[in-house]
C-alpha cells in the first residue's frame, strides 16, 4: 500500500490511543487513567494473559 496524505484519516484513530496511553510527567498519569481510574489494557496485554482480563 502506498501512504499518501489522504491516508491521514485511517491512521487517526492509531495516533488518538497512543497519545491517550502515554504517560505523561506533568500529571504522572495517562490521560486513559484520568479518565477511566484505571490503567488502558493494551494488546500486547492481552497476548500475555491477565487476570483482570480474565475476570471481565
Amino acid at each position: 500500500m502506498v501512504e499518501t496524505s489522504r491516508d491521514w484519516s485511517k491512521k487517526l484513530p492509531f495516533a488518538l490511543w497512543a497519545y491517550c496511553t502515554s504517560f505523561r510527567t506533568s500529571t504522572g498519569a495517562t490521560f486513559y487513567s484520568l479518565v477511566y481510574g484505571m490503567e488502558a489494557i493494551l494488546p500486547v496485554k492481552v497476548e500475555m494473559g491477565s487476570l483482570r482480563v480474565a475476570l471481565e
